[in-house]
């Protein structure tokens, strides 16, 4: 099945929600990067976010970058998104140790850790991008999401993400999903949305029991209802070139070049976000000095 997101309101106009089925985009995350269960689930739950928020955007030819750097062992974690919500991400330390909460729940926040912030990147095509940042809160992703968009959009959110890895090291389901209040929104609104989302539990448990991230809304958001506007697939989708890879190369200046092509061996440039390695022979060195 493919992973898809949907986009919808609340019948009371007060709520904007977004849910995703993000199985198969975090696996091919996880099978690029090669990484071990807690970094496997940190670095799903951060595509997942991203792809949400990226679609949010509707920018054309814009992208949103999701960087976490909490100190913990698995260093930075960066994830880009397109304006359709495909994404693509690395982590700094792949091979992480296992840390349970308890047998069979992975401890994401001492992975990530806490000592230190989440920065969102929002290029929106003008002269700058925009830049939000908020310091971490407990670095589950989720919570510090939703910390963001409080504290430097000021739009009260609730963000829930899940990642499931199966014994086998495989992701078995993934996905999540993201409210967000908009100004005037009644007390019972709130509440009932607060008790919906407790009603509901956790995302991983929903995905498992083979819940859709329409139903999913469905289970959050209760007599609240919600309209579905737009269903959109989504996948793990990089967008490097060699044309792109050429320019990087041509940034290191002469003297860097040079000393590649005196070495007289092929050089290999593998891109940090994909599997895909360009090969760059001494003869394709030297007319890059050329062209400078």
């Amino acid at each position: 099945m493919s992973d898809y997101l949907v986009r919808g309101m609340s019948m009371d106009g007060f709520v904007k929600v977004v849910a995703i089925r993000s199985t198969e985009l975090v696996r091919r995350g996880a099978e690029i990067q090669k990484t071990t269960p807690n970094a496997t689930a940190a670095l799903g739950r951060a595509l997942t976010a991203a792809s949400m928020m990226g679609n949010m955007q509707k920018v054309e030819n814009g992208s949103m970058t999701l960087q976490i750097r909490g100190g913990g062992p698995i260093g930075t974690i960066t994830v880009v998104s397109d304006p359709t919500g495909n994404v693509r991400g690395c982590v700094t330390e792949p091979k992480v140790p296992l840390v349970e909460k308890y047998p069979g729940k992975l401890d994401v926040g001492a992975t990530v850790g806490t000592d230190g912030a989440l920065t969102i990147i929002r290029d929106l095509q003008m002269k700058e991008p925009y830049i939000g940042q908020v310091p971490l809160v407990s670095g589950e992703i989720g919570d510090d999401v939703t910390a963001y968009f409080a504290q430097s959009e000021q739009t009260p959110t609730a963000c829930a993400l899940g990642v499931l890895v199966d014994k086998d090291q495989s992701v078995k389901v993934a996905g999540g999903y993201l409210l967000q209040l908009l100004p005037g929104a009644p007390e019972e609104t709130i509440d009932a949305l607060e008790k919906g989302i407790q009603r509901a539990g956790a995302v991983t448990a929903m995905l498992e029991a083979g819940l859709t991230p329409e139903e999913i809304l469905g289970q959050v958001c209760g007599d609240i209802g919600v309209v579905f506007m737009e269903t959109t697939e989504v996948s793990y989708k990089c967008y490097c070139s060699r044309d792109r890879v050429t320019s990087a190369l041509i940034s290191l200046g002469r003297e860097e070049l040079t000393q590649i092509a005196q070495e007289g061996k092929t050089f290999p440039v593998e891109c940090q976000f994909c599997d895909t390695v360009y090969q760059f022979t001494p003869e394709n060195v030297r007319e890059l000095l050329e062209k400078i």
